[in-house]
């Protein structure tokens, strides 16, 4: 018997629905894979919310790991008994065991724990194409993460100061500037829109930022742009607060030649090469020291209620997980 979370209506945590069903054969290059962790995104949370709309009824999640229990008609990458993870769709990670594309699963290294490797590896795979295909952040770049304390936020965080980036953090509450600052700021601000920009010209002797990372949208987007350089560039890439309202393309020319983006995760693992790079590289950072996956709390899958709250809340402190 498989039990997985589905949802019939957008809303709360309470729509959450935990269902059972029977195991499935896999089809051609795919594969049945039974789910030991499961990932937990703030994506999902939008999903469930309706914010980011879909088809219902629907399944929920994009990031879980296990261990391979059959292999459909035309799989070669992966066998029986291997442990791997992955980080993209389709939809339906909330469950004990799935059907999963072959060729969208990374085979885990010895050392990582599945816990870990769904912690790490939709974040990680996010933090990788920010830095290094959006921002294409170099030595000596300045960048502004929002976020710091958050899961998302330290793994970008550290690895923004590996690759030789002056790193300022935003957070929400004074009680997460020391975690920001572990994760790799060189400076940590408390959010106010107000004063942000002000704080950040005074940090980087008046030159301002190359690069902002805003994953709030609606409540932090004025600042945002506030905080660039001429010539700087917003990457909104989130809507906890809500989308960012439009904005005027002459805004852009006024606060000195902006450029704007609004990557997605989709888009840049849009084929399995792209992907598995991207994931590799990832799992490199983490054997490497450079990322450390840190998993703040672990739910039971029927508990997924729970952990949802926590995180829609911001009372996370690090990755959430639910264990099936």
């Amino acid at each position: 018997m498989v039990v997985a979370v589905r949802i019939h209506a957008t809303g709360g945590p309470e729509v959450l629905r935990i269902e059972e069903s029977m195991a499935q054969s896999p089809g051609p290059s795919e594969v049945w894979l039974e789910q030991t962790a499961i990932g937990v995104n703030p994506l999902d949370i939008n999903q469930r919310k309706g914010a980011v709309p879909m088809a219902l009824p629907s399944s929920l999640g994009l990031e879980g790991a296990g261990v391979v229990a059959a292999v459909g008609e035309g799989v070669q990458n992966v066998r029986v008994g291997d442990c791997v993870g992955y980080a993209t769709g389709p939809l339906g990670a909330y469950a004990s065991a799935r059907r999963f594309p072959a060729e969208r699963l990374v085979k885990l290294p010895d050392g990582l724990s599945d816990d870990h490797a769904a912690a790490v590896l939709f974040k990680g795979i996010t933090a990788q194409y920010l830095l290094k295909t959006t921002g294409q952040i170099q030595p000596g770049a300045r960048v502004l993460i929002y976020g710091a304390a958050g899961a998302l936020g330290q793994l970008m965080c550290a690895w923004a100061s590996h690759l030789g980036a002056q790193v300022l953090g935003v957070v929400s509450r004074q009680a997460s500037v020391e975690r920001a600052r572990a994760a790799g700021c060189d400076e940590v601000f408390v959010f106010d829109a107000g004063t942000l920009a002000a704080q950040v010209a005074e940090a980087t002797a008046g030159l301002k930022v190359d690069v902002v990372y805003d994953p709030i949208g609606r409540d932090t987007f004025a600042a945002s742009l506030d905080c660039l350089r001429p010539r700087g560039l917003l990457v909104s890439f989130g809507a906890t607060s809500g989308l960012p309202a439009p904005v005027e393309v002459g805004t852009l020319n006024a606060k000195g030649s902006l450029f704007l983006t609004r990557p997605s995760l989709a888009a840049h693992t849009a084929t399995a090469e792209e992907y598995q790079g991207r994931a590799a590289d990832v799992l490199d950072a983490v054997s490497s020291g450079v990322l450390t996956p840190r998993i703040w709390r672990s739910y039971a899958l029927a508990d997924v209620a729970a952990a949802h709250a926590d995180l829609e809340q911001g009372r996370s402190q690090g990755a959430i997980i639910l264990k099936p």
